[in-house]
C-alpha cells in the first residue's frame, strides 16, 4: 500500500476518533445523556397515565420577561399562593421576599433580616409561608400580614435541617404536600435527594426529617420542586441538567421538558433556572437568575409524543 494512502487512512481514523470524542464531550456538557434516558422512560408511559398527570411535552412557553428592579438580587425559589392569587420568590444577594403577579409584575418587597442565603419559599395553604435558608441550614415559618415590610429571623419559629457540612450544597427546593401535610425538601447534592418534614404545628413544631426512598433522579442537581395540586405529582427543576421533570406518586420520572433554547417555545433557553411553581389551572412558572421570569402553559389539542 502506498505511503500516501496509509497516511490518508490514518488521518481519516484520527479525524473520526476526534469527532466521536467531541460528540461525547458535547453530549456530556449539554446533558444529552440525561435527556435521552428520560425520553426512553417517557415513551413507556400509557396514555391514561399521561392525561392523569402533568405531561410536560404538552407545555410550551407563553411568557418570558424580566422582573424589573431585581437585576442585582438573584431570584431563587418560587411559590404560588392560592389565597392571594400571586407568586412569591426570594432573593439571595440582598435577602428579600418578593410578591409578584402571574405576569411577573412586582407588587411588594419584604426585607428579610437575619437571613444569610434564602433559597426557597413555599405557601403552606393555611395562610402560613416557609423559607429555607441554605447557609443557616434551617426552614422558618411565618404568617405574612398585608402591611409587613420586614421579617426578622430571630422572631420566627424555625427548624434545623441538619447536614452541617453541606455548605453551598444544601437544601434548595421546598414544596408543601397538602395530601400528607408535610414539607417536601430537595437537597441540591452530596447527597442529592428528596426529604419530607412533618410540619403541623402553628408554632412551627416539626417532626423528624425523613429521606424519601432512593430512586435515580437522572439529574445533575436539584434547584427547586413544586407539587401539582391536581395530581399530586412533583415537578423537579435542575439547573445543571437544564431540565424540568415530572415525578409520579411513587417518585418515578414520568415526563420532562428541556430548558435549552429552540425547544418548547424558548428562544435563548433558561441559563440558570432556580425556582418553579404551579397553580391550580396547571400553569407552570419558572424564575432564573438574576431576574428572568417564564410562564409555561398547556398547548391546545396537541397529541402526546408517540
Amino acid at each position: 500500500m502506498p505511503s500516501s494512502r496509509r497516511a490518508w487512512r490514518l488521518f481519516a481514523w484520527v479525524a473520526v476518533a476526534c469527532l466521536l470524542v467531541t460528540l461525547l464531550i458535547a453530549a456530556k456538557l449539554l446533558h444529552w445523556d440525561d435527556q435521552l434516558r428520560l425520553l426512553w422512560q417517557e415513551r413507556s408511559v400509557p396514555l391514561e397515565q399521561r392525561t392523569a398527570g402533568i405531561w410536560l411535552p404538552n407545555y410550551e412557553l407563553a411568557l418570558e420577561t424580566r422582573l424589573v428592579g431585581l437585576e442585582d438580587d438573584e431570584t431563587s425559589g418560587l411559590t404560588w399562593n392560592p389565597l392571594t392569587g400571586t407568586l412569591f420568590t426570594v432573593t439571595g444577594k440582598h435577602p428579600k421576599l418578593v410578591e409578584l403577579t402571574p405576569a411577573g409584575l412586582i407588587l411588594r418587597s419584604i426585607e428579610l433580616v437575619g437571613f444569610a442565603d434564602p433559597e426557597a419559599v413555599e405557601a403552606l395553604g393555611d395562610g402560613r409561608m416557609a423559607i429555607v435558608d441554605e447557609r443557616r441550614r434551617l426552614v422558618a415559618v411565618f404568617r405574612l400580614e398585608p402591611d409587613v415590610e420586614r421579617l426578622d429571623l430571630a422572631d420566627l419559629p424555625s427548624y434545623d435541617l441538619g447536614f452541617p457540612e453541606a455548605g453551598n450544597k444544601g437544601f434548595e427546593g421546598l414544596a408543601w404536600n397538602p395530601r400528607s401535610q408535610r414539607l417536601l425538601l430537595a437537597k441540591e447534592r452530596d447527597p442529592q435527594g428528596l426529604f419530607e418534614l412533618p410540619f403541623p404545628g402553628e408554632d412551627g413544631a416539626a417532626g423528624v426529617l425523613q429521606a424519601l426512598p432512593e430512586r435515580p433522579l437522572i439529574v445533575r442537581d436539584l434547584s427547586s420542586v413544586t407539587i401539582d395540586p391536581r395530581s399530586g405529582h412533583v415537578l423537579m427543576l435542575s439547573d445543571e441538567s437544564r431540565l424540568l421533570v415530572e415525578l409520579d406518586l411513587q417518585g418515578r420520572p414520568r415526563s420532562f421538558i428541556s430548558l435549552f433554547g429552540g425547544l418548547n417555545g424558548l428562544v435563548e433557553g433558561i441559563e440558570q433556572a432556580e425556582g418553579v411553581a404551579m397553580d391550580a389551572a396547571g400553569n407552570i412558572y419558572v424564575v432564573g437568575e438574576p431576574n428572568r421570569f417564564y410562564v409555561f402553559q398547556r398547548k391546545a389539542a396537541v397529541p402526546a409524543r408517540p
